[in-house]
């Protein structure tokens, strides 16, 4: 009688499975650190402020400029406060979400590099400095400006904290969400100067926003490719889809500005500036979309930084808008 040799081919692709599901879950590895001073703690704390974005924060200028205020020193004043306090607002939204989303962002190729992602940012000092911005910001507000701004800002912060907690893997509402910073940024401009905002100015910040929103996960999706699980909404989204959404919101944005120019237009007694500006505008938004076709416009305050056509369209357009507010 041949004896048979013990095994147990049932628990064999057990095993494997279970091997495999661990090695799937097991968390990456750190990014090595930036040579010198880039890699410093110290360095790494002003890194995961994200200081580069705080140029976003320039549409707290949008509402004044509109007004034709802006250099009024009652105006001027609270609206810079505004600036500063977003800025701390921002940074702080920023510090959560980048200790919510370690290891996602230890996945992805560029988030790897963050300060918290890398490990130079302990994750426990990252939410503490977060609170202190938070309430240095609200309290600033209600004392330096007006208690409608600390309204606006804890709007702000709230929205952006669902986000990074469960909205961000909600598709549309994450695109909404994140439009509504930009959207708020310009609100914030107005309320802390106390100006009425024109029903065509909110339209053209909310449309505007959410283009470049779309046109944002548009090139995340293009550029990331088969690492899009780094971000669980762009599983959900398609290419054609983004493209629609940006097309869009351009158009509404488009046509809510030529309208509002064209009213402005009416009522100047000299050169139609205002009119004029649509110009530069129509431009700068088709030049934008270069970018954004080509996937390059993952991060919207680099493109604008860069892209040196299409930073003198945006100028031209600020001039000529200027111009037609304040009726030169």
């Amino acid at each position: 009688m041949t004896v048979q040799p013990h095994s147990s081919p049932a628990l064999a692709p057990e095993a494997t499975a279970e091997a495999a599901a661990v090695g799937t879950h097991s968390s990456p590895e750190l990014a090595p650190r930036l040579p010198g001073f880039r890699g410093s703690f110290a360095w790494g704390l002003v890194r995961a402020l994200r200081p580069r974005q705080w140029v976003k924060n320039v549409l707290v200028l949008a509402a004044p400029l509109a007004a034709g205020e802006i250099f009024n020193a009652d105006v001027m004043r609270p609206t810079a406060v505004a600036f500063v306090l977003f800025c701390l607002a921002a940074s702080a939204v920023y510090l959560v979400n980048d200790s919510i989303d370690v290891e996602e962002d230890r996945r992805h190729p560029r988030k790897r590099f963050r300060p918290i992602a890398a490990g130079v940012v302990p994750r426990w000092l990252a939410v503490a400095m977060a609170a202190v911005l938070f309430t240095v910001a609200l309290v600033a507000a209600v004392l330096l400006t007006r208690p409608e701004l600390a309204f606006v800002l804890a709007s702000y912060v709230v929205i952006q904290l669902a986000y990074c907690v469960f909205l961000k893997n909600q598709p549309v509402i994450d695109l909404a969400v994140v439009a509504s910073g930009f959207l708020l940024r310009g609100i914030a401009g107005g309320v802390a100067a106390g100006l009425l905002l024109s029903q065509w100015f909110l339209l053209v910040a909310a449309f505007g926003s959410l283009f470049m929103v779309a046109g944002k996960r548009y090139s995340e999706l293009v550029l990331v490719g088969d690492a899009a699980a780094t971000r669980k909404t762009l599983k959900e989204y398609s290419a054609s889809y983004l493209r629609f959404v940006w097309s869009l919101s351009a158009g509404v944005a488009v046509t809510a500005y030529s309208l509002w120019a064209f009213e402005m237009g009416e009522t100047q007694e000299h050169v139609p500036w205002s009119t004029i500006s649509i110009a530069p505008f129509v431009m700068a938004i088709l030049r934008y979309a270069v970018d954004v076709d080509k996937g390059a416009a993952g991060a919207p305050e680099e493109i604008v930084l860069r892209d040196r056509v299409l930073l003198f369209l945006g100028v031209l357009w600020v001039v000529t808008m200027a111009l037609g507010v304040f009726d030169v």
